[in-house]
């Protein structure tokens, strides 16, 4: 006989120790998020100290970037299977081992391998650091605590840079890694008694052994064509064969997760139109965020010719804004649900990149249009950035919070990689009769793909609030 439905709303509210917890588990997701933006303003200084090409240099960046999209599917699987606590513990070990590591590495190959190190605890950090402390929080409460995560994700990308330059220039590049060791070193001491272990309770603890590395090759080999069209691109037929290859190894994946009783992939997640829609709506979104911000970073330095501080300063105000807006955006989505909010965001972020297309020249206008315009992006950015997660996770039941999570943000890496391929090849070979007519043709890019999105979760998200889809 089946358990009785139990009503998520109808938990305990929250106490001190629930909240402790989301703050521990944040700090976590903010050193991933700052490590990352920290990383690219210290490139100059590696390479200088290792005397090694930038297309070497740049698999500092791919590498983790690679093993952390290989592996969250895995690590999600896992979380559910043996528990949430059992693994964000080794995982935050994992990517201290890595910083630390990459802080001492005497070579531009070891730093390389140091940093997939990391991106093995990045992977098992991602989709458990919001899994393990969710089962804790009713259904309408769940969004205003990813809220707060990406808000704090937001401040990381506008600390980054700032933070690792002053690092850099004050003592060495090697100090943004050694700094996550101290930090990591609280959170294995403190977080073991806040956090409470969870997992799903009909789980075996068995995974599927063959879907496993069928998984991770396959997202293994879409990543690695994605990185290497940046510089060879998308026709080399290396490229083409890479794509081909995972997309062959993730559809075989699929097609053995519908057989198996705890397959690597959830199909049964897809059954919720919420967790559809956001996946969908997800793709484009991301495609968008980070080539938007790439294109935006080499206008300001290769077109207009600004320094690095007022790069800096210039682009601060748009993920600053978000960082403010977030947590609201993560209540209102607890109370009125995730689909207008989600559109109205995601139109933002399409109307301020349409802007730029349509105000922005060769000439330099930093402060007197490129700034007033990443308001609204910024806006924008803050009402959907962490409010996906949520949305994805609205209908799903707590124990698959590990697996669900892990796939929405296999598809934001996906995607990410994707969006930056694309934009590289527009800007360094769009079409036009001068280098401003790339940027052009980027922003009509970014700013479609916003709107895609926009649409897509504007016809496709179910209405109402997870607990007005509960009642």
């Amino acid at each position: 006989m089946s358990e009785p439905m139990v009503d998520p709303n109808a938990m305990p509210e929250p106490g001190r120790d629930a909240w402790m917890a989301v703050g521990v588990t944040t700090l976590v997701f903010f050193l991933v998020v700052i490590d990352v933006a920290a990383v690219n303003v210290a490139f100059p200084s590696i390479r200088d100290d290792f005397e090694v090409s930038d297309a070497t240099l740049g698999w500092v960046i791919s590498g983790y970037n690679i093993t952390v999209a290989s592996l969250l599917m895995v690590a999600g699987r896992y979380a559910d299977s043996l528990g949430r606590k059992r693994l964000f513990l080794p995982g935050v070990a994992i990517f201290m081992l890595g910083s630390m590591l990459s802080g001492l590495a005497p070579s531009a190959g070891l730093l390389i391998a140091a940093r997939v190190v990391q991106g093995v605890g990045g992977a098992i950090i991602s989709p458990t650091a919001i899994a393990v402390v969710l089962p804790a929080f009713p259904a309408h409460k769940r969004s205003t605590v990813i809220g707060i995560t990406g808000a704090t994700g937001a401040l990381g990308a506008v600390a980054g840079p700032a933070l690792g330059a002053f690092i850099t220039d004050a003592w060495s590049w090697r100090g943004i890694f050694l700094i996550n060791v101290p930090l990591c070193l609280i959170v294995l001491a403190i977080a073991p008694k806040l956090l409470t272990e969870s997992k799903d309770p009909a789980a075996t603890g068995r995974v599927d052994l063959l879907g496993v590395p069928l998984g991770t090759a396959g997202v293994a080999a879409v990543m690695f064509a994605i990185v290497r069209s940046e510089s060879a691109g998308l026709t080399d037929p290396t490229t083409v064969a890479l794509f081909i290859v995972g997309i062959a190894l993730i559809a075989a994946l699929v097609r053995r997760s519908a057989h198996q009783d705890e397959p690597l992939i959830e199909l049964d997640l897809f059954r919720h139109r919420s967790f559809s829609s956001t996946n969908l709506g997800l793709a484009f979104y991301s495609m968008a965020f980070t080539s938007g911000f790439l294109v935006n970073s080499l206008l300001l330095q290769e077109l207009w010719g600004q320094s690095l501080v007022t790069t800096g300063a210039a682009l601060m105000l748009s993920p600053l804004i978000a960082a403010a807006v977030s947590p609201f955006a993560g209540r209102w989505a607890d109370r009125v649900g995730h689909r207008w909010i989600l559109t109205v965001g995601s139109l933002c972020c399409a109307a301020g990149y349409l802007g730029y297309r349509l105000v922005l020249t060769g000439e330099p206008a930093v402060w007197n249009r490129f700034v007033p315009m990443s308001v609204l992006v910024g806006i924008g950015v803050g009402a959907t950035i962490a409010t996906w997660a949520s949305a994805g996770l609205a209908d799903v039941e707590p124990a698959k919070f590990g697996t669900s999570n892990a796939m929405i943000r296999t598809t934001q890496q996906v995607f990410y990689a994707l969006g930056i391929s694309v934009a590289i090849a527009i800007i360094s070979r769009g079409v036009g009769d001068t280098v401003v007519a790339n940027y052009h043709l980027a922003w009509w890019f970014v700013s479609g793909c916003y709107a895609v999105s926009a649409l897509v979760v504007a016809m496709t998200f179910p209405s109402g609030s997870s607990r007005s889809r509960v009642a």
